[in-house]
């Protein structure tokens, strides 16, 4: 597993550079660079905070679906996450309403 694309990869969703991502769990920001172009890898500890950092679970981080899904899906993703559950009810309508279009 690439550990350095992963976290690009949810941190891009989230929309979070990785400056703020650094600043966020207490990092130096040139750890992360490091993390992301796989010149290191995270310690648990540090994985866990990022996770958390991202809104994501270590379960979500290692599941590889989401790898496949372009820039626009992500973003939507990353949106979604951020919604109440009645506001996702909603949203789930007016897709089903636009797909049926």
């Amino acid at each position: 597993m690439n550990y350095g694309q992963r976290i690009k990869f949810f941190r891009n969703t989230v929309g979070i550079s990785a400056n703020a991502l650094a600043k966020k769990i207490g990092l130096d920001p040139t750890t992360i660079y490091k993390i992301e172009a796989n010149d290191s890898k995270p310690s648990l500890g540090s994985l866990e905070s990022i996770c958390a950092a991202l809104g994501i679970s270590l379960a979500e981080f290692f599941a590889e679906e989401e790898q496949a899904w372009g820039p626009e899906i992500q973003r939507l993703l990353g949106t979604v996450k951020k919604l109440s559950p009645e506001q996702i009810d909603y949203l789930q309508k007016l897709l089903e309403s636009l797909s049926k279009e």
